[in-house]
């Protein structure tokens, strides 16, 4: 698969790289159409009448993610899903300028290499023009994004590294890693009244 750019996502089926719909509730139920339901009226009363059963989560359902017309996935933990190198925050001011280690990774776009179709009517018109308008994420058929480190989110962009690939952090990638803890220990660090006080400072000037 392609961005909208033409670069690689590192995957053929985002799908497969789901574990769960983020308004998929502990027990089943979708948290859409529960909270947000105004917004899709009719997706809303359907999935009450089903007493907000998500068709897609259940195993015996009939639906698959791809089916849902809500169906939003993003990775929840901060750590690369290719090689594992776990992002270090920096809370000062002075790190608010600091590149992330970890970026977000789109894995779906607006619909599968092959997928898409050719609008039609009225719509054919003016699809340029919206086209035009839209960002990537406003483009999308559905939204499902993995966190990658800045080193693996290049190579996957250059389209010869596969998000599932068997990697360990790159050595620059540790480096910036282990260069920010030491930086948030040192600012976290204090020093005692006993390391402040310089003995000079009791010396009789007189």
């Amino acid at each position: 698969m392609k961005t909208p750019t033409g670069t690689s996502v590192g995957v053929d089926d985002p799908y497969a790289h789901v574990e769960r719909c983020d308004h998929l509730t502990d027990d089943g139920r979708c948290r859409y159409a529960a909270e947000y339901g105004r917004h899709d009226p009719e997706f809303a009363a359907e999935r009450r009448a089903d007493d907000l059963r998500c068709p897609a989560a259940d195993p015996e359902g009939e639906w698959n993610w791809a089916d849902c017309p809500h169906f939003r996935a993003r990775q929840r933990s901060r750590e690369c899903v290719r090689c594992g190198l776990e992002e270090v925050r920096m809370a000062n001011i002075e790190a608010r300028d600091t590149r992330p280690l970890l970026e977000e990774h789109h894995l779906s776009y607006r619909g599968r290499e092959g997928d898409q179709q050719e609008p039609s009517g009225e719509r054919a018109e003016s699809s340029e023009a919206t086209s035009r308008e839209q960002e990537p994420e406003a483009d999308m058929e559905h939204e499902i994004t993995v966190y990658l480190c800045r080193w693996c989110h290049a190579k996957v962009h250059n389209s010869w590294a596969r998000v599932d690939d068997d990697a360990s952090p790159d050595p620059e990638a540790i480096a910036a890693k282990e260069e920010r803890r030491s930086r948030e220990q040192a600012e976290t660090g204090f020093e005692t009244a006993a390391e402040r006080f310089d003995p000079g400072d009791t010396e009789d000037s007189g």
